[in-house]
């Protein structure tokens, strides 16, 4: 038991930063000068320099990547700016990010619509899901925070980052930090 609550808790101090911005991954963005760039720009490896996030050079893979790093910076704002350039923004993750920024921003219910139009695109998208409870959860809303949690284990297990996150917010009425 106490190794599980160890292990529990070193993956909540690893993986609290990655998904709080929607990763598969267990490891925090890499840094990149995108947090260095004026609003809207993002960082091109191939000139070396800081483009606008709406240039045809990036692709949308690479403007989710440049969200995912200011969301981690918590800077919901310049996220949204970034989410604004997708071409396909609205993709059931595009719409998940675009709930995260505003909730983080302190738009509830513009998070809220957002999380619901990602589950209506993608029933099945455990992040939107667990995100909508953690939102649920720091508004006072057990049963429904409880009623998402319950979705995610059925579909990504009790161990997954999504379910603690979740789990925690519960707990603690508040979402993890990043």
């Amino acid at each position: 038991m106490m190794r599980t609550t160890f292990l529990a808790a070193a993956c909540f101090a690893m993986a609290s930063p990655v998904f709080a911005a929607g990763s598969d991954s267990f490891t925090p963005p890499k840094p990149t000068p995108t947090a260095e760039c004026p609003k809207g720009q993002i960082w091109d490896t191939e000139t070396e320099a800081c483009i606008d996030a709406r240039d045809s050079r990036f692709e949308d893979a690479d403007r989710i990547k440049a969200a995912r790093e200011l969301a981690y910076l918590d800077r919901p704002e310049d996220t949204l700016l970034i989410l604004e350039t997708l071409v396909r923004g609205d993709g059931d993750m595009a719409l998940t990010y675009k709930g995260f920024a505003h909730r983080k921003a302190g738009r509830f219910e513009q998070g809220m619509a957002f999380y619901e139009a990602a589950l209506a695109r993608n029933p099945d998208n455990v992040l939107a899901r667990s995100y909508m409870g953690q939102a649920l959860a720091e508004v006072g809303d057990l049963d429904g925070a409880k009623a998402q949690l319950q979705l995610v284990t059925a579909l990504a297990g009790r161990e997954s980052w999504p379910a603690f996150a979740l789990r925690l917010a519960i707990r603690e009425g508040r979402s993890p930090a990043y």
